[in-house]
């Protein structure tokens, strides 16, 4: 009997060939049959997908049918699984349907989709473009292919800006190291934000700055100070004769003549160059960005040690106004805190002798 037959053996009788026809057509019947049934489970919604799965493997592993007619039972499994949410599987069933019918739109609209799902975006691109040439008509195929090609103008744009991020983040880094500056941690970041500074065409810093009120820890903020400004030009513009005391103010000790601006030495810890960089992208579009070995690629700070006054008072060094900011900022003993912090403080107020002795603490 022709059940009984190895692999490979052909039939000797005409009983032989009989028995293997009614095997295939036997065969051929339960594969149609489970197709069919897969399809009805397909209409019966999303709880039935696992058994249209089912019905549509078991028609395959029938091997009774035409590469054509396999290529639907794959192309059919790939809907599926796209329905389901499992790309990969789905585009692995419509690639193996175009093998087996490479004339099949539906094979390479489901291989487009499922591409396009796994962010495949130029196989996907691919698939769409193969499908149309076959089909020039398809309204489904033309509307995956803008999709398509909407997000891969999409990702262009966003890797322009990632890389734009990036770019500037390293030329701040590189302009810090220019004027061996130091950043620490950034502090006060619920008054800031996450502002940083910008370098413009021409190399020079602009940096927010944040001026504390120490007697009340109340807040100002200079949003664009230039590393070349003096600090005189900006004090003069904020306590300007023709401006309204401060809301807490009550005994106007906070005027031009009285009040003084100082900045906390030998306190914080620097970064390291590597650390300074993702400060840098901390809210810009390359803050997620892969940017390798930054310290191999950058160098490594061998300044990232604490420093400190180390007797339990605090430093304090007083500005000069008629400095630049960035002769300031270049006092190797301030690190700092993410953006330049400076503390104002009245010398008609008692809290002056108080802020004076080292022994007041912003923390």
């Amino acid at each position: 009997m022709a059940l009984w037959m190895g692999k490979g053996q052909q039939p000797q009788t005409e009983s032989e060939v009989a028995d293997l026809e009614a095997i295939a057509a036997i065969k051929e019947s339960a594969a149609i049959e489970l197709k069919e049934k897969g399809n009805e489970y397909v209409k019966l919604g999303k709880k039935h997908y696992p058994d249209a799965i089912d019905c549509y493997t078991r028609a395959i592993n029938q091997k009774a049918l035409s590469d054509p007619d396999t290529s639907v039972l794959y192309s059919n499994r790939a809907h599926v699984n796209l329905l389901l949410g499992n790309y990969r599987r789905a585009l692995t069933d419509a690639q193996e349907a175009i093998r087996l019918s490479p004339a099949s739109v539906k094979a390479f609209y489901r291989a487009a989709k499922a591409s396009f799902a796994l962010n495949l975006l130029s196989e996907a691109k691919s698939y769409c473009e193969a499908g149309i040439e076959k089909d020039p008509d398809n309204v489904n195929l033309m509307k995956l292919e803008n999709e398509i090609d909407s997000k891969i103008l999409e990702d262009k744009r966003r890797d322009r800006e990632v890389s734009n991020a990036v770019n500037s983040a390293k030329g701040l880094v590189s302009a810090i190291e220019d004027r061996k500056l130091k950043i620490g941690k950034a502090m006060y970041q619920e008054l800031t934000g996450l502002k940083k500074p910008t370098l413009d065409k021409n190399n020079i810093l602009h940096w927010p700055v944040l001026l504390l009120y120490a007697e009340v820890m109340s807040s100002d903020f200079i949003e664009d100070f230039c590393e070349t400004d003096m600090f005189a030009a900006h004090l003069n513009m904020m306590f300007s004769e023709g401006s309204l005391p401060l809301p807490w103010d009550e005994q106007n000790n906070y005027n031009r003549d009285a009040i003084e601006l100082y900045y906390e030495a030998d306190s914080g810890t620097c970064l390291s160059k590597g650390s300074l960089l993702k400060f840098f992208l901390e809210g810009t579009a390359g803050s997620k960005a892969d940017i390798g070995n930054v310290d191999e690629t950058i160098g490594e700070d061998s300044s990232n040690t604490p420093v400190s006054s180390g007797n339990g008072t605090r430093r304090w060094v007083k500005v000069d106004e008629k400095r630049a900011l960035s002769q300031v900022l270049a006092d190797p003993r301030y690190v700092i805190p993410g953006i330049p912090v400076f503390f104002v403080v009245s010398k008609k107020s008692d809290f002056y002798k108080v802020f004076k002795t080292g022994r007041w603490s912003p923390h």
